[in-house]
């Protein structure tokens, strides 16, 4: 059975080719482009694996983090972040709330790809 991915962004230039290249891997993708619909769909889709940008509208990807690592049936998901906040500080905070990996945009494809099935293996 695929892994399941879950890709949350605001953006359609990274949704659309990221979505592509996870599928291409085997993968098993739902996209969502707010912090409420990706709370919702960490509930329905059950992924294995978050791709979650830092800076969504509504509820940003820190407090959509910080939600499912509250939760002892969820605290396990594996999560990278996808951001273009770069500095210091949010990379630290992303670690602190329990992120398995944080990477900056722009970002290389395989370098993604590669997070993730380190990740899941």
């Amino acid at each position: 059975m695929a892994k399941k991915i879950l890709i949350v962004d605001d953006e359609p230039s990274i949704t659309v080719p990221l979505k592509f290249l996870m599928e291409q891997n085997q993968f098993e993708v739902m996209v969502v482009h707010t912090g409420e619909d990706a709370l919702t769909a960490i509930d329905q889709f059950d992924p294995d694996l978050v791709l979650l940008d830092v800076m969504l509208p509504t509820v940003d990807g820190f407090q959509v983090c910080q939600h499912f690592k509250d939760n002892p049936r969820k605290k396990n998901l594996k999560v990278i972040f996808l951001s273009a906040m770069t500095r210091d500080i949010d990379i630290a905070k992303g670690n602190t709330l329990g992120a398995d990996a944080y990477i900056t945009k722009p970002f290389s494809n395989a370098d993604v790809v590669k997070q993730v099935k380190d990740l899941l293996s």
